[in-house]
């Protein structure tokens, strides 16, 4: 009998493979059970290996937690980075807003072990570093649109913490409910934050622009390449005609703010004037309320004294 050579799929793993495959299995641990509830015992059994192997190649639990945060924290913000390259502040704020929703359908459970509070030894701190980090990104792009606008761009870093903060915290949730669908999420978190609640559209939605960003290109079947072409030509058209119809939306917005602060501004002055007006009527009142004691303190002065007068005639001394 000739010799057997070993399964392929139990051959010896690379010190790369068995570095990745307690990443790996400690991803999925740490996104079911957290930090505290996960044990080198346990990845290492999981891994089929003895626990200085995980020492080897980690130092400990607190290397392996410390690499998956810091890839799915990267993986985020790369992700959210692509997305606030765009040129349109609405689809900026559009992209952002699916990047994270995709994020977490693709990541489940990588975003499991960033919402949870991160253990010191992962050395890049809470969810809430990472809300940070991604704020302070979105914090320029609003500075330029406050300058734009007018705005005062000091209230950026405000205005980011606080939209990151919608977008986020609606992650969490859509983390376990996953309805409406992504996009939907997506279109309606973007209708409160662009619109704001005096102006929500019943109906929203995402831009053809924006729509199915990150997702992979479909294959090609045999006579449709023509067709897929004058769909993706179709869909460029419809995406560059949106914007220029929010761009003629925006110009007209900024012009009747323009118009209500030239009429806020004349308003402003007409009351001025009236106020001051006013004041005028009132000192003038004053005074001849002044004068009218004045005459009247002399009158009486003058009957005062010739009273005296009289009084002297009628008894001489």
């Amino acid at each position: 009998m000739g010799s057997v050579t070993e399964p392929r799929s139990r051959r010896r793993m690379s010190g790369a493979e068995r570095r990745e495959q307690l990443i790996s299995i400690g991803r999925t641990l740490f996104a079911e059970k957290g930090f505290d509830g996960t044990s080198i015992e346990e990845i290492a059994a999981t891994a089929q290996v003895s626990k200085p192997v995980v020492y080897e190649h980690f130092g400990g639990k607190e290397g392996v937690y410390a690499v998956v945060v810091d890839r799915e924290m990267q993986k985020l913000l790369g992700m959210i980075t692509e997305a606030l390259s765009a040129s349109h502040a609405l689809i900026k704020l559009e992209r952002a807003a699916m990047a994270l929703l995709r994020y977490i359908e693709e990541s489940s459970e990588g975003f499991r072990i960033l919402v949870r509070d991160s253990h010191a030894a992962s050395g890049t701190g809470s969810f809430a570093s990472l809300i940070s980090e991604i704020a302070s990104q979105v914090e320029d792009v609003l500075a330029d649109e406050f300058a734009g606008r007018g705005y005062d761009p000091k209230l950026a870093p405000m205005y980011a913490q606080m939209l990151v903060g919608m977008v986020a915290l609606t992650g969490q949730w859509w983390l376990d409910v996953r309805k409406p669908g992504r996009e939907e999420v997506a279109a309606h978190l973007v209708n409160l934050a662009w619109n704001g609640l005096t102006g929500l559209n019943p109906h929203p939605s995402i831009t053809v622009t924006s729509r199915g960003q990150g997702q992979p290109p479909k294959p090609r079947v045999a006579g449709g390449e023509r067709a897929g072409s004058d769909r993706t030509g179709g869909d460029r058209a419809g995406g560059e005609k949106e914007l220029r119809e929010f761009e003629k939306a925006r110009e007209k917005e900024f012009k009747e703010a323009e118009k209500q602060r030239q009429r806020e501004l004349k308003e402003a002055e007409k009351a001025r004037v009236r106020e001051l007006k006013e004041r005028e009527r009132l000192l003038k009142e004053a005074e001849k309320a002044r004068e009218r004691e004045e005459k009247i303190r002399q009158r009486e002065a003058r009957l005062a004294e010739r009273a005296a007068r009289l009084e002297q005639v009628d008894h001489p001394e």
